[in-house]
């Protein structure tokens, strides 16, 4: 009971004092209440809640320890300018209107200002005291050639290695050339010692004798190679106007590649009389050239109106579009000069059926009444044959020849009796072996 008096005591005095107990309170403010610091937060470390923070970071290797109600920062990003200057980077862009921005940190960036400032007017003088300063995205750059203000876009791509100092790059050497061997560098020429000494050095190793040997065998095995072969061109019947007739077109040779002996042989006659005419060659041939040889040596032709013996010069050769030509001159032993030239064509038609267009022009230079040959142009002879390869070595083939005399030899073929125009048809083989 006692206990419950003294309770009560306070509140009948604060009941008897009434308005005049408050009012002596009156107008007084209450004392403010002191909020104690907070602790300051270990480097890369931010408050939960933090537009920086990054709760994932924490236990992570290299991420900071932290107190409680705090957690490690986000890590920054690389930079993709590092190593650019950008001092002159950003002169025209005006700071935030109203911002004291004397105390800031360098690496913090400006709000943009393409709205309202929410801290115009403030003052933020420990701004960012507790956060560490974030790394320069331009520190180390290279910017003292930038236009102030904004910068337009180029016209063309910017070159990537624009400003960069490339005087440590590998660049290819300049090495000189040869005008015989452009891009590559100049061949150095032989030593002086390269030219001397014995034509073949295995010589001193090994017997001479069997090394001269073996090298003989080494052009007979690669090139120098002894060949010979018999090519009957034409050996046919003729009938020519009740005419029945015979003859024939052969040459060989043997020998290398390069120095040959050749033979050729030609004539025509009629069934049942002599030979009309038939001449034989023997040459001495030298390629001159990949597809044409020079040859030069004796004919001797049988004739009714007598033998004759000439010198022979001439080529024959694969002319280009593939033309085979055989052209010689003859000085005869009574000092006529006649030159007689053949071509002849192989035109495929089947891998079987071969048409072989022939012409033979005959020259002098002057006339040989006792042969009837007048001085110019001669004879000409154009004929086909078509031809059938059983085998390569073997074709029968049948054809047409016509024959035209001008000029003085027309003369004196009419003068005998004979025609100057004749045509005739042709049966024959064609063989080599």
């Amino acid at each position: 009971m006692i206990r419950l008096s003294v309770g009560l005591i306070p509140l009948l005095l604060a009941a008897s004092a009434g308005p005049a107990f408050a009012q002596s309170h009156a107008g007084h403010a209450p004392a403010p209440v002191t909020a104690r610091p907070a602790a300051p937060l270990p480097a890369g470390c931010v408050r939960r809640g933090a537009p920086t923070a990054a709760p994932a970071r924490a236990g992570t290797p290299g991420a900071p320890a932290c107190p409680a109600g705090s957690v490690p920062e986000r890590a920054p990003a690389a930079d993709p300018h590092a190593g650019h200057d950008m001092s002159a980077m950003g002169q025209a862009a005006p700071s935030p209107a109203g911002h004291d921005m004397s105390t800031m940190q360098a690496g913090q960036r400006p709000a943009s200002t393409t709205g309202a400032d929410p801290h115009a007017g403030h003052g933020m003088p420990t701004m960012g005291q507790n956060r560490p300063a974030s790394p320069d995205p331009h520190a180390g750059h290279d910017m003292s050639t930038m236009r102030a203000g904004p910068q337009s876009a180029p016209a063309t791509q910017a070159d990537p290695h624009a400003g960069h100092d490339m005087s440590g790059a590998a660049m290819p050497p300049e090495a000189p050339t040869s005008a015989d061997n452009p891009g590559r560098p100049p061949e150095a020429a032989p030593p002086p010692g390269a030219a001397r000494g014995p034509s073949h050095a295995a010589d001193l190793l090994f017997d001479p004798v069997e090394m001269a040997a073996a090298r003989e065998q080494l052009r007979v095995e690669n090139g120098d190679v002894r060949t010979t072969a018999v090519i009957i061109d034409q050996l046919e019947a003729t009938a020519a106007e009740g005419e029945e007739g015979y003859a024939w077109d052969a040459q060989g040779w043997s020998g290398g590649d390069i120095n040959r002996f050749w033979w050729k042989s030609e004539g025509e006659g009629a069934f049942g009389d002599e030979v009309e005419e038939a001449e034989i060659q023997a040459l001495y041939s030298r390629a001159i050239r990949p597809f044409f040889d020079i040859q030069a040596g004796l004919r001797q032709t049988w004739r009714p109106e007598g033998d004759r013996t000439d010198l022979v010069v001439g080529v024959q050769g694969l002319a280009p579009h593939w033309f085979e030509v055989d052209a010689a001159a003859f000085l005869s032993s009574e000092g006529d000069l006649t030159a007689r030239g053949e071509a002849e064509y192989d035109q495929r038609i089947t891998r079987r059926w071969i048409l072989q267009p022939r012409a033979e022009v005959v020259l002098s230079a002057q006339d040989v009444p006792e042969l009837s040959i007048g001085s110019g142009l001669s004879s000409l002879q154009i004929g086909a044959r078509l031809r059938y390869e059983i085998r390569k070595e073997f074709a029968p083939y049948i054809g047409v020849e016509w024959t035209r005399s001008f000029g003085a030899t027309r003369d004196f073929l009419e003068a005998d009796g004979r025609s100057a125009e004749d045509t005739r048809f042709v049966a024959g083989i064609r063989a080599w072996f």
